[in-house]
């Protein structure tokens, strides 16, 4: 029997790989910062909306390390999201409305 090893293996990335997402990060950061001081007018939100859910996917999958777990965090994790995007969803129909 295999008494050392355990049945769930845990993957780390190495240092370099955090080193790249976090420039990665500051990187979008600054292209954020940009878009804001740039009139595109109603789309300006959508852009940094979208640079944000680039942002937080790298962080969730690398940093999170939900790139390496089951697949049932995985599920949660879509089914919260698909949430959010409902709820924004309906606010911003609500605030086109009025």
């Amino acid at each position: 029997m295999d008494q050392g090893h355990s049945k769930h293996e845990h993957h780390t990335p190495g240092y370099g790989i955090y080193i790249i997402i976090w420039l990665v990060l500051i990187g979008l950061t600054s292209i954020t910062v940009t878009v804001a001081g740039i009139d595109f007018g109603m789309i300006a939100l959508a852009i940094a909306l979208f640079i944000a859910a680039i942002k937080s996917a790298l962080v969730i999958n690398i940093f999170m390390h939900i790139k390496f777990e089951e697949a049932i965090f995985k599920v949660f994790l879509l089914v919260s999201g698909m949430t959010l995007v409902v709820i924004f969803l309906l606010t911003f129909f609500d605030v086109y409305n009025r």
